[in-house]
């Protein structure tokens, strides 16, 4: 843009410069031509006295008093001399006289040998102009002027739409169509201008058919299509990232809610009424599962609904359990016969180590109990499986907390993310929590708690501060780079956002070697509140992810409303995808619905040598997981 700026200056110069050269050559031309024509009129006027002069001499010169002065004063003559053969026969001067002539002496052959001189004004002489000759050329000095000035302006309004044609190009070229389209279409050559709006507009249109395609295809692999929750095989690959080999990686609780006679519905109600209340009965069920981070609600058979919730303890299992009942209750259809008996829910709790198979045969077995108890209720399976440590009250986890906070006892560990040609491309970074004995406590224990206490911001700060002051300040990790998760308390807190502002501008330089992670879902809940923040840590020099993409379907919308650079799966999508066809089918769509930006994509969660390969030929970048090392503790 500064070059096509710079070359339209220099050609209007040059255009104007051009202009006035050829003015001003003109007006040369013009006043040596005129001087050299008064000149020569000038002579000719003499010689044409001289001829008069000579008639004359035939008729022996008589009578020169009566006609001769008038022709000298005709002539603008300050002084004339007429001799014959050396005697002064007649003198003329002028009653003005001027310094600035010229003079001619002329000898007229003849008999008589007359001669004179004659001294005459200038004809070029400036004080003989008079204000109307001034005023003319004032005039046409000014029409110039004007003229030049007018053409300067047209070709700088032409030129103006060379630059408009310029800059949208270059915003096309950068990706940036809607700035682009936004852009003025009123430059010149306008044919040009409206092709390039009529493109960008059915681009625009063809990127939104197939924004709406590829959310077609990921909705068509993992929603199911009547209620518009997650399937099947939704459900498998959410328990598969919430699990490895060992069992399940963090405790929390499954519930079945079944609901009896459904298929009697079919003749008594029609199906617009059927479909009517199941809406709606999922709809005030996702109302209170939103409350609740990372859970997972799926369909699991035609009658048979399932919800995961990690990292929850039993007494608010009990609480939630309960509201889920009291809301299913409240949307029967009017008409049934047992209204009392139609929603059993089945609760089974697991801790960590536990595996999928178990979990769900006693989600069945406390399913089968709620039945047999005759009337809507609920049964949990009791194996007295309850973890001490999350069994902790609140206040006792706000003291730890606190503690922690206090004594700066958050430990950070960083986990390799390691590009497609076996580089480090960077660390990230995770962090527990060290009690008075020296344990250290998971995050999976702490985490909710934190989030019940809202002392989230303050633990971020912690590991924000671990990386800026202590890992990136060491001359060992000049070349390294470190991503931080931000939660959604950490990016709504004001007082977060001035401290990291501040830090970031008192550390510019080590600004681009940050990576924030921010979850999907978080971010798409949430994007009108987390914008404005995340757009000022991009405009900082930091490089935005968001993570755990996949658990959800949703738009892509937010990744070009919030500049996002870097894309990582969810490890539910990750497990086991060289034997899953529909997940690949996801990525390609994902992918392919973004192929024009320049958003990289990672994966979380690779365990064996063959998923990574696969990743790998669907275009994946990076990845990180135990394929390619564990979280390790990050010393001083």
């Amino acid at each position: 843009m500064k070059l096509t700026e710079l070359l339209t200056k220099k050609l209007t110069a040059f255009w104007f410069l051009s202009l006035a050269a050829v003015a001003f050559i003109f007006l040369i031309i013009s006043f040596f031509s005129f001087v050299q024509l008064s000149y020569k009129t000038q002579q000719q006027q003499v010689t044409k006295l001289e001829t008069i002069l000579f008639e004359h001499e035939q008729h022996q010169l008589k009578h020169l008093q009566l006609w001769l002065p008038q022709i000298l004063s005709a002539y603008h003559t300050q002084r004339f001399t007429l001799t014959r053969q050396g005697e002064v026969i007649f003198e003329y001067d002028s009653q003005t006289p001027s310094q600035n002539v010229i003079q001619y002496d002329r000898k007229v052959t003849g008999p008589m040998a007359l001669a004179f001189e004659l001294q005459v004004n200038r004809p070029q002489l400036w004080d003989n102009v008079t204000w109307q000759g001034a005023l003319i050329l004032l005039l046409g000095l000014s029409a110039i002027g004007l003229f030049v000035r007018w053409g300067y302006l047209w070709l700088r309004q032409q030129l103006k739409g060379v630059e408009d044609l310029a800059k949208r190009s270059h915003l096309i070229l950068s990706g940036e169509y809607d700035r682009a389209l936004a852009e003025s279409a009123s430059g010149r050559p306008r044919l040009i201008n409206r092709a390039l709006t009529r493109m960008l507009l059915e681009l625009e249109d063809a990127r939104k058919q197939r924004s709406r395609f590829d959310q077609f295809i990921r909705s068509n692999t993992f929603l199911d299509p009547e209620t518009g929750i997650g399937n099947r095989l939704f459900l498998k690959n959410r328990l598969d990232a919430l699990s490895d080999q060992n069992g399940m990686m963090a405790p929390g609780a499954l519930l079945l809610l079944e609901v009896n006679d459904q298929a009697l519905w079919q003749h008594e109600f029609d199906e617009a009424h059927i479909r009517e209340f199941f809406t709606q009965t999922i709809s005030s069920i996702g109302q209170i599962l939103d409350s609740q981070a990372n859970s997972i609600f799926a369909r699991r058979s035609h009658q048979q609904l399932a919800i995961v919730v990690p990292q929850i303890s039993l007494v608010d299992v009990e609480k939630l359990t309960a509201k889920l009942l009291k809301v299913c209750l409240s949307q029967v259809l009017d008409g049934v016969d047992n209204r009392d008996d139609l929603f059993h829910i089945g609760v089974a709790y697991f801790k960590v180590g536990e595996s999928k198979e178990q979990l769900f045969e006693e989600a069945e077995m406390a399913l089968r109990a709620a039945q047999f108890q005759g009337g809507s209720s609920w049964f949990m399976y009791d194996k007295g499986v309850l973890d001490e440590e999350f069994a902790r009250g609140s206040v006792r986890w706000r003291s730890f907390l606190e503690y922690v906070l206090v004594n700066k006892r958050v430990v950070t560990f960083s986990q390799p993310v390691v590009d497609s040609d076996g580089r480090e491309h960077h660390r990230e970074v995770s962090c527990r929590l060290r009690d008075n004995s020296g344990n250290l406590v998971r995050a999976t224990l702490f985490l909710p708690m934190a989030i019940k206490c809202g002392l989230t911001p303050q633990i971020e700060r912690q590991v924000i501060e671990s990386v800026l002051f202590d890992l990136l300040l060491n001359p060992k990790n000049s070349q390294a780079r470190y991503s931080i998760n931000l939660s959604l308390d950490t990016l709504t807190s004001r007082a977060f956002i001035r401290w990291l502002t501040t830090s970031l501008l008192e550390y510019r330089h080590l600004v681009p070697k940050l990576i924030f992670e921010v979850n999907e879902d978080i971010l798409v809940s949430n994007i009108d509140k987390l914008k404005d923040n995340l757009n000022m840590i991009k405009k900082m020099g930091a490089t935005l992810c968001v993570d755990r993409v996949g658990q959800k379907v949703v738009s892509m919308e937010y990744i070009k409303s919030c500049q996002i650079d870097i894309i990582k799966l969810h490890r539910s999508i990750v497990r086991q995808i060289h034997l899953r066809q529909e997940n690949q089918l996801f990525i390609r769509s994902l992918i392919g619905g973004l192929y024009r930006s320049d958003v990289q994509f990672y994966a979380d969660g690779i365990e064996t040598f063959e998923e990574w390969q696969t990743l790998k030929i669907l275009g994946i970048g990076a990845g990180q997981g135990s394929f390619f090392g564990d979280p390790v503790e990050e010393r001083e």
